[in-house]
């Protein structure tokens, strides 16, 4: 009996030893390739990957619940993330009300009984040119009574259509369904309020980029030999399937493709934007009707038109615009004589000896296709690239000038692209000797609307350690950064572009690169304050204005006789 009861203490010492022998060779499996967290888009779901050599991310655990969406957020040091927090914190929205079962349209900010009132001057009297405008906005809804809250996306702007001249306003939130426009007033207007978005439209928007941050998908094809599939890609996607993870080993830049069957990750040959994916409850889409409550102009309760009479020193109380438009051509505030390059020896003069290197999105291919237009002597030499992605080059040899284009990596919604013409704009930053002669132009934002902020802020925060890094070996290059612009909105641009979204990245952007050497071209006042409607693409004399300030950035005393 003893020496049974002997054998089994034997066995199951054994047994444990043999258990935990198990667990270290686990432990050691998992360590011994690329651990990976992905943070859930429901805040509850923790999922844990394993990521192996060959690109497959195979799931391990993933907690019970509808949605099993991941989004990837794991490339931030501490450090960063921290930085990450205090950019969110900074772009904090004022907190609108939520969507309840029961609410109706009319209980809603209604833009035709909302209105707007230009508050007498300080003082008393009449207006000075270079005065502080004051607007008082008041916001009601559809059965016509006072809104209670804030939240409400407002953009304003002064205009006087007989000299072309337009400056945009600052807009405050009181948080009680009152707001304040500010105006410099560098010339007699009119002035002009927009309601973008009432207040319950911003709820929606938050919602969305929370709960359906993979609305817009995207595709690849794989291909070996004869043997062809395709399958979904995205930063966000389903973690129960097997998924080829193609994350950037430079800079930690995540993306994913589901793995086809029968096919290795390494046989992905192209990217393609794949479509648009629209989940929305019958209020919700009722919140952005074109000429109802999406982008449409409040009416003024009183006179809208302002006349100055002299000049004056401007208040120091607000903050000054970015600049403002006068007879068709952008002044700025910034401290940076703009000039006027309106003839083609102007430009040549300009840019002789200059590489101008151009990385983003179609709004930075216009500033290529500008420049391509505007000088017959630069030569575009054709690389069989796709109009809508590039990469595109042109060379005017006897002057020695030197125009790239390079659209940005994923997630790009353009049409197909080789997979090999992917590249990140830092790594991109990377292989430039930059100096004096050497250009750079940056402009990213529209293609990560529909994404969580921390995506685009680790793209930004990339892009400046490799600026940083470029300013540091090649001091006298010359950085622009192009903000983003504000755009006319359908249903579909508003659930996937929409001007909230370009707002919170625009200023993202600006905070990220305030303190390195960089020069701004601030699209989005460029717009408002112009007379032409917004658009995605701003229309030519927009474009025309924006290259003025870059060519002025790069030739800030330029030869009188070349204007």
């Amino acid at each position: 009996m003893r020496a049974r009861i002997c054998r089994l203490i034997s066995r199951r010492k054994f047994g444990i030893i043999y258990l935990l022998l198990a667990l270290s060779v686990i432990i050691l499996l998992l360590y011994s390739v690329k651990v990976t967290y992905l943070r859930t888009c429901q805040i509850k779901k923790v999922s844990i990957v394993a990521v192996y050599n060959n690109g497959i991310v195979i799931m391990l655990i993933t907690h019970s619940g509808t949605n099993t969406t991941f989004c990837s957020f794991h490339s931030l040091s501490p450090k960063e993330a921290h930085m990450a927090d205090l950019l969110k914190d900074s772009i904090a929205w004022p907190k609108t009300l939520s969507l309840s079962s029961y609410l109706s349209l009319n209980d809603t900010s209604d833009p035709a009984h909302s209105t707007f009132t230009i508050l007498p001057p300080n003082g008393g009297g009449g207006w000075y040119v270079g005065d502080q405008l004051e607007v008082l906005i008041e916001i009601y809804d559809f059965h016509g009574r006072p809104k209670k809250s804030g939240g409400d996306f407002l953009l304003a702007r002064l205009h006087n259509p007989y000299i072309y001249a337009g400056v945009a306003g600052q807009v405050l939130d009181h948080r009680n369904g009152s707001y304040s426009a500010i105006f410099s007033l560098p010339w007699e207007g009119l002035a002009q309020v927009i309601l973008v978005h009432p207040s319950e439209g911003i709820t929606v928007l938050e919602k969305l980029t929370q709960e359906q941050p993979g609305r817009i998908f995207f595709r690849s094809i794989f291909r070996w030999g004869s043997l062809i599939k395709t399958t979904i890609c995205n930063i966000c996607l389903n973690a129960t399937q097997r998924l080829c993870n193609y994350t950037d080993l430079n800079t930690g830049e995540p993306w994913f493709c589901y793995k086809p069957n029968k096919l290795s990750c390494d046989a992905r040959i192209t990217h393609s934007k794949g479509g648009f994916i629209q989940n929305l409850q019958p209020l919700e889409e009722k919140l952005f009707e074109n000429g109802v409550n999406l982008k449409v102009p409040i009416t003024a309760s009183g006179p809208a038109h302002i006349q100055g009479t002299t000049f004056s020193s401007p208040s120091p109380q607000w903050d000054r615009p970015a600049g403002y438009y006068y007879q068709g051509a952008w002044q700025s505030l910034d401290g940076t004589q703009v000039h006027q390059f309106n003839t083609i020896t102007s430009i040549n003069q300009c840019l002789k000896n200059k590489v101008v290197h151009l990385y983003g999105d179609s709004t930075i291919r216009q500033w290529f296709e500008h420049l391509n237009k505007s000088l017959p002597d630069l030569k575009e030499f054709d690389l069989q690239s796709s109009r809508q992605t590039g990469p595109f080059i042109a060379l005017d040899y006897a002057n020695n000038i030197l125009v790239t284009f390079r659209c940005h990596g994923p997630p790009i919604r353009f049409g197909t692209t080789p997979v090999s013409q992917l590249r990140y704009i830092s790594n991109e930053l990377d292989r430039v000797v930059g100096g004096n002669n050497t250009v750079i132009v940056i402009g990213i934002w529209s293609h990560f609307s529909t994404f969580p902020i921390e995506v685009y802020i680790r793209r930004l925060l990339n892009i400046r350690k490799a600026v940083v890094r470029l300013l540091k070996r090649a001091p006298g290059t010359l950085v622009i950064i192009r903000t983003a612009n504000p755009k006319s909105l359908t249903l579909y641009e508003t659930l996937t572009n929409s001007d909230w979204y370009s707002l919170q990245y625009d200023r993202v952007l600006r905070a990220i690169f305030k303190r390195v050497k960089v020069k701004l071209v601030d699209a989005w006042e460029m717009t408002i304050a112009h007379h032409l409607p917004h658009s995605l693409h701003p229309e030519p004399p927009i474009v025309k204005n924006m290259i003025d300030v870059m060519l002025s950035y790069i030739c800030p005393s330029p030869t009188p006789e070349n204007f």
